[in-house]
């Protein structure tokens, strides 16, 4: 049986490279994919934000802005 289109199981349908900011938000994304490890700090759709330490490859994590303070990851895209 067919993932709905709506759940985090079924596959991203667009991705975009992030430039981490402090005050710009970009487009709600579903996680991200992080190339080169490092730590990355995320801003939830609630305003939260959370530092993931060491993180390389699938961060399954949502959020509206990738903050550069505390972000040492790089190769950053966000899956839509």
């Amino acid at each position: 049986m067919p993932l709905p289109a709506s759940t985090n199981e079924s596959p991203a349908k667009d991705y975009a490279a992030v430039t981490p900011s402090d005050s710009v938000d970009i487009q709600r994304f579903r996680g991200l994919w992080v190339g080169v490890a490092g730590d990355v700090a995320l801003v939830s759709v609630s305003g939260s934000v959370a530092t993931f330490k060491n993180v390389e490859g699938l961060l399954d994590a949502g959020g509206v802005r990738v903050n550069v303070t505390n972000t040492t990851a790089t190769d950053i895209v966000a899956l839509y």
